[in-house]
């Protein structure tokens, strides 16, 4: 032990001074937390930046000459104002270059949509941008204090003019508190800003720099509580093969591969192979395996990996040294309001400037026609040529603005001899108005500041916006049950006498499919139903008669049941459906009395009631001991009713006399535009009423059309999408498209020959700039055409099978008219409005418009002999 050790055996009296612990935690863990949120992970509301940030923006100001600078060389110059090493300070630069709007990037600068990382500091560079050195630097207006050393002078926030928190995000955890504001649009911003300094709200949605499409219904304007959900942008190349061009913000390729690769392990979706064609643009190939529908496996992308992610924003900011919680509107209007006072104070501090300006140039146009120079010649101290100047200028100091100091006189005497001899007054007087008609321009804008702060946003727009369009989609999105789309990775087992259900029985009897996120429905000879998460072996009674995956709400179900009243001896009758239940609760089909048993049972998919014969026993009193009943004779009730009496009498046996066909009706199928997919709940247009062999047809803009089944898991095209209808095969299509090749239209009539579903075809010319612009299957169609015959635009309406015969589907079809084709319009009558028809109600049925954007010279000379 060293002499300066303390040994408490000798009686230190120090230790007895010692401060109690936890009183040194309280203060230290409060003073850490205060310094954690305000100079670490929250941004000041004023310029959206993290101390480090600011800090860097200024050290790289400071080596602004033009020209890229090694990240290394801003890292040593941050250094001078961060003092928390240079890693903390290499990793801000980039994420800040990753944003692509106040820095210029040169090398390696790593991908976020990749994941990839930057080169070392010394190999890359980066330089301050046009728009970083325009809206986010001004020495005048910034407020300075003193770094941690004491040596230099950065600023306390910068004087951003621009929404930039918002621009950017920002995202940062500290001591009982965190922040996520999430990125938005440029030219949004701008627009919006615009919009508050008109006296309007704003809505602002984010933008994410990864694209994809996103559901902002619950964005709850950024405040914490809300959530937006980001997909990935799936396309189906073909019925084997998916394709990923967008990937969800805050993801990487890297890692969304790994979550589908994931969710194929564990069976929830069935894929051959996912291969990463990302280079300039992403690009993510999933090969599906055999048998496997690509609607299907896109749901089941968006349920169980990373295609689909949820965000959860929490707006926190700093004002006045203290964290407060604000929505993105309304950081917006503060934002906007402080640049409208920048710009504000910009303008005072021009005035002043060019005041001056004017002032001094007064001074010596006086100076120097009125040769007041000459007077000092003979002064002998510098007393007397202050004194005689400022009695030379006496008669002229009421025309300046304030009174003319000491300061101003010795500028005067500081004029070289050079410039007196070569003085020109009326360069003076042209300066002089010049100045005067800028300072005249400064107090306009002060006068009218509002207008003034618009145009510089709309400047901003216009110099800035180009390229910095929206990359996210906005969409509404549908939700997706998991064990609907979840692949079938189990097979499901049944023990009938011995009452165990599950995965794990290999050796029982085998009933289906499933997934192991289905819930199993059971029915027991007691006259008992129970409902179980599917699992290895699990035990549910005795006496299984009928198991099966159980869906929650579906109305198609139909129960169809015979039960003995245990108490009466009756035979009761009823047909019911199990729409929803309590997982793992016993729910009793019978009255519950004892004795009670199941007689006959069938479970109908669509609602079917067959015909069954009843045999009463021998001994019984009945006159007749074998009779029919129609199932369709009794109403479909719920679970928990007791039923119809069949018979007072003993029964013997039942039998199925005949299959029934459903009681049901057709099902109503409706089209939800804003999420692209089928429904039953009566959202969107209808379609049609469907049973069960009945086909979807869908017709496309790009001059394809599609059959499908009535599955509510079918996905369609929203944005492509021009027709959706209950399929017909005797119907006639007509159409009229736009071929990119002779840029003409063209109309033709056509039975649908093909049978295969879930199969594009194209009916129109294949050039890639061919378009379908009307579509119709209603029995006498009509159509608008507009056309251009010389200097005049005639406008009629024509009817569609009148104007071309039924050909095949691979025709070409007839030219529409010789003349320039303007508009197309698909003609529908208010009688035909107000008709409840499958037509009316079809998504684009009723108008089809479509208008050339360039309209090639006619040639007149050619002959022109009719429309069509």
């Amino acid at each position: 032990m060293s002499d300066n050790d303390v040994n408490p055996e000798n009686g230190d009296e120090s230790l007895h001074d010692s401060i109690p612990v936890t009183g040194m935690y309280k203060d230290w863990f409060l003073d850490y937390a205060s310094y954690v949120i305000l100079e670490r992970a929250v941004p000041a509301i004023e310029d959206g930046l993290k101390p480090v940030q600011r800090r860097i923006l200024h050290a790289m100001k400071e080596m602004d000459d033009g020209r890229f600078n090694k990240v290394a060389n801003i890292i040593g110059q941050s250094m001078q104002y961060h003092p928390h090493g240079d890693a903390s300070i290499g990793d801000a630069i980039v994420n800040l270059g990753q944003k692509d709007l106040l820095i210029e990037t040169q090398g390696n600068w790593g991908d976020v949509r990749t994941g990839d990382g930057a080169a070392a500091a010394r190999y890359i560079e980066a330089r301050l941008s046009k728009f970083a050195l325009e809206v986010v630097f001004n020495p005048q207006t910034t407020e300075w204090q003193l770094s941690y050393d004491g040596r230099k002078k950065e600023p306390v926030t910068l004087p951003v003019k621009f929404p930039l928190l918002l621009a950017q995000g920002v995202e940062g955890i500290a001591v009982g508190l965190s922040t996520k504001i999430l990125p938005h649009n440029f030219c949004e911003l701008i627009e919006g800003s615009i919009q508050i300094l008109k006296g309007k709200k704003t809505n602002l949605l984010p933008d994410f720099n990864t694209g994809g499409l996103a559901d902002f219904s619950e964005y709850n304007e950024g405040l914490r509580g809300g959530r937006v959900k980001v997909r990935a942008r799936i396309e189906e190349e073909d019925s084997k093969t998916l394709l990923i061009k967008d990937i969800p913000y805050g993801t990487t390729t890297n890692s969304l591969i790994e979550s589908i690769i994931k969710a194929n392990d564990k069976g929830k979706i069935k894929i051959k192979k996912v291969v990463d064609n990302t280079a300039k643009e992403v690009e993510i190939q999933i090969q599906l395996a055999p048998g496997q529908s690509p609607n299907m496996t896109i749901d089941a992308l968006y349920a169980f990996t990373d295609c689909e992610v949820s965000i959860s924003p929490n707006a926190c900011v700093i004002i006045e040294e203290k964290p407060v919680f604000l929505t993105v509107n309304e950081i917006l209007e503060y934002n906007t309001h402080q640049t409208k006072t920048l710009l504000n104070r910009e303008l005072e501090i021009r005035k002043g400037e060019l005041m001056e300006k004017l002032l001094f140039s007064s001074l010596e146009k006086i100076f120097i026609e009125n040769r007041i120079y000459r007077d000092i010649e003979e002064c002998e101290t510098w007393e007397a040529v202050i004194e005689t100047i400022d009695k030379g200028l006496e008669p002229f100091k009421p025309e300046f603005y304030r009174e003319i100091t000491r300061d101003d006189i010795i500028r005067l005497t500081e004029i070289k001899i050079k410039r007196i001899s070569k003085f020109d007054t009326f360069k003076a007087d042209e300066l002089m108005r010049k100045l005067q008609e800028e300072l005249e321009e400064v107090n306009h804008h002060l006068e009218h500041l509002t207008d003034y702060a618009i145009q510089y946003y709309k400047n901003l727009l216009g110099k800035y916006g180009k390229g910095k369009e929206r990359k996210t989609e906005i969409r509404t999105f549908d939700t997706i049950a998991a064990n609907v789309v979840a692949a079938n990775n189990a097979k499901l087992y049944v023990n009938r006498a011995d009452g165990f259900i599950g995965y794990g029985l290999k050796k029982d009897e085998f009933v289906c499919d499933c997934s192991d996120l289905d819930d199993i429905i059971v029915f027991r000879k007691d006259g008992v139903c129970q409902v179980t998460r599917i699992q290895d072996k699990v035990f549910v009674g005795k006496d299984i008669i009928h198991v099966a995956v159980f869906r929650k709400g579906d109305e198609r179900m139909v129960y169809n049941l015979v039960y003995l009243d245990g108490a009466s001896g009756r035979a009761m009758i009823k047909r019911f459906q199990v729409l929803s239940v309590t997982r793992d609760r016993e729910y009793p089909l019978t009255k519950g009395t004892k004795g009670s048993k199941i007689l006959y049972f069938t479970a109908n998919a669509n609602g079917e009631a067959e015909i069954i014969t009843v045999y009463l026993t021998a001994g019984s009193k009945a006159r007749i001991k074998v009779f029919d009943f129609d199932f369709k004779d009794i109403e479909i009730k719920g679970r928990a009713a007791q039923g119809n009496i069949l018979t007072k009498h003993p029964v013997r046996k039942i039998q199925l006399k005949m299959e029934g066909v459903s009681t049901l009706g057709g099902l109503n199928i409706y089209y939800d535009p804003s999420v692209g997919r089928l429904n039953t709940d009566e959202r969107g247009d209808l379609v049609g009423n469907f049973l069960g062999d009945d086909r979807i047809i869908a017709f496309y803009k790009d001059g394809n059309y599609e059959l499908t089944n009535f599955e509510l898991t079918n996905r369609f095209d929203q944005e492509n999408l021009l027709l959706i209808r209950k399929y017909d095969p005797d119907r006639i299509v007509s159409a009229i498209y736009f071929d990119g090749a002779s840029k003409q239209y063209f109309i033709k009539r056509f039975q649908i020959e093909t049978s295969t579903l879930n199969k594009k075809f194209n009916f129109i010319s294949d050039h890639r700039n061919s378009r379908l612009t009307v579509v119709t299957t209603e029995k006498q169609p009509q159509v608008m055409v507009k056309l251009q015959k010389g200097k005049e635009v005639d406008e009629s309406v024509y009817d569609m099978d009148m104007l071309i015969d039924v050909k095949g589907w691979r025709s070409v079809g007839n030219r529409l008219s010789n003349h320039s084709v303007k508009a197309v319009k698909l003609v529908v009558s208010e009688k035909k409005k107000s008709a409840n028809t499958e037509e009316n109600l079809s998504v684009g049925s009723t108008v089809n418009f479509d208008l050339k954007k360039k309209e090639e010279d006619d040639d007149e000379d050619k002959e022109q002999l009719g429309l069509f």
